[in-house]
């Protein structure tokens, strides 16, 4: 079935956003009202933390997990599915890879949650994008309410904070006000956040976007309490050596898609990555040893600890 907007069918996808904001203006008030929020800072208690190309499902009898939280998004965008009679809650964060199996992926999961759930509905809301030079966030915006609104499920889009609405001008250059989002699983809320922990294994899950590891990620197993990173393969990065012989700023210019406006600690995380990928070329062997996941169970002070499963 189509997206719904206002309890109406979506029948055409617009060709745009801005088309889209002309014929609803109402996402201009709603996303006034969630750029409006100071951005909350989140520690490690109770936080799941997705990274580009994955995504977490819980819902709030989740003992271990209070807040699914992602941030660093450009031109990526970040999607919260959210069943209003479960509570159930799904976050992803979307950069174009994967995206058919990760909506449908996303759906499903949620779905399972509230099955014997007879009231709500899915609610959908996307934040993140801006308008960037080379259009990427407009092109994915497009994109997911398009894959979102062919899905066989009756799916209510309530926040479009996208693109130019999630834009502000600084001097001549364009950025995004929200880079980071988190949401509530006990209570719902959805606010923007900052999270300086990102959890375990940062450079071996950002070896996915540089690896050409292409799915959507579900990262978390709700019934067990555990993250699960893997297993994943890729092949020997070419030219590695090269990267990280070169200057911060060329790694900026040509690893990014949005060099102007990305946080600072951008380049470092990409040397960690690329570091990662010099020092195992062979993840099956080394990283992967038997096909085996890595999963990290919370302990009370917040940290992912890995356990053997």
């Amino acid at each position: 079935m189509p997206l719904l907007i206002n309890g109406v069918m979506l029948e055409d996808v617009p060709p745009d956003t801005r088309t889209l904001f002309e014929a609803y203006p109402h996402f201009k008030e709603v996303t006034a009202a969630l750029i409006a929020q100071v951005p909350k800072v989140i520690g490690p208690v109770g936080l799941l933390y997705v990274h580009q190309r994955e995504y977490a499902v819980t819902s709030p009898h989740d003992k271990n997990i209070t807040v699914l939280g992602t941030d660093d998004t450009t031109t990526c965008i970040m999607v919260i599915l959210k069943h209003t009679g479960s509570g159930a809650v799904a976050l992803g964060n979307f950069d174009g890879c994967g995206m058919e199996q990760g909506v449908a992926n996303m759906i499903r999961r949620v779905q399972e949650f509230s099955m014997n759930t007879p009231d709500g509905r899915l609610e959908l809301h996307l934040v993140g994008g801006f308008l960037d030079s080379r259009g990427y966030s407009e092109d994915l915006a497009v994109r997911l309410i398009y894959t979102f609104n062919k899905q066989p499920v009756s799916i209510h889009l309530v926040t479009a904070c996208i693109t130019e609405l999630n834009n502000s001008l600084r001097g001549n250059i364009n950025w995004p006000v929200i880079y980071g989002i988190g949401v509530n699983v006990k209570s719902g809320e959805i606010f923007p956040a900052t999270f300086p922990d990102k959890g375990p294994d940062v450079p071996l899950r950002s070896t996915r976007y540089f690896t050409s590891c292409y799915d959507m990620l579900d990262v978390y197993d709700y019934n067990l309490g555990l993250l699960r990173i893997g297993p994943f393969n890729y092949e020997p990065m070419r030219g590695v050596d090269l990267w990280l012989s070169q200057s911060d700023e060329f790694i900026l210019q040509h690893l990014s898609t949005s060099p102007e406006v990305q946080p600072p600690h951008f380049v470092l995380q990409v040397r960690a990555t690329l570091k990662f990928i010099q020092q195992n070329p062979f993840p099956g062997v080394t990283v992967f040893p038997d096909n085996r996941p890595h999963f990290f169970r919370k302990d009370e002070s917040g940290a992912w600890v890995q356990v053997c499963y």
